[in-house]
């Protein structure tokens, strides 16, 4: 069974950091191309940031560029999410997202993880 596992979430005053960490079981990790999505209240769920299965290639959503990052580490399963310079405007549930694509597509997602930036 997959699961993805995501933590790190909280309260956090505009200008701090939070790092995100989503741990993957059941799956072939490292084949896996990882994303964090995001979804604010009363809006549609965003792509925020995504990497390649080896680690090789970011992409990030404008408004995040230059103050998230991610990484993974395939050795340990996790996909993790630096945020720095929080603004309001980032608080919202936090979801990792795994994606395999070769003949056919398995995808997953977990069950997020709050994030709050408010003062």
């Amino acid at each position: 069974q997959v699961q993805l596992a995501e933590s790190g979430g909280g309260l956090v005053q505009p200008g701090g950091s939070l790092r995100l960490s989503c741990a993957a079981s059941g799956l072939t990790f490292s084949r896996y191309a990882m994303s964090w999505y995001r979804q604010a209240p009363g809006k549609e769920r965003e792509l925020v940031a995504q990497i390649t299965s080896a680690g090789g290639s970011t992409n990030y959503a404008d408004s995040v560029k230059g103050r998230f990052t991610i990484s993974r580490d395939n050795a340990k399963n996790t996909v993790d999410l630096q945020m720095n310079s929080l603004k309001p405007e980032d608080t919202a549930v936090y979801y990792c997202y795994a994606r395999f694509s070769f003949m056919a597509t398995l995808d997953y997602w977990g069950k997020g993880t709050l994030v709050t930036v408010s003062s």
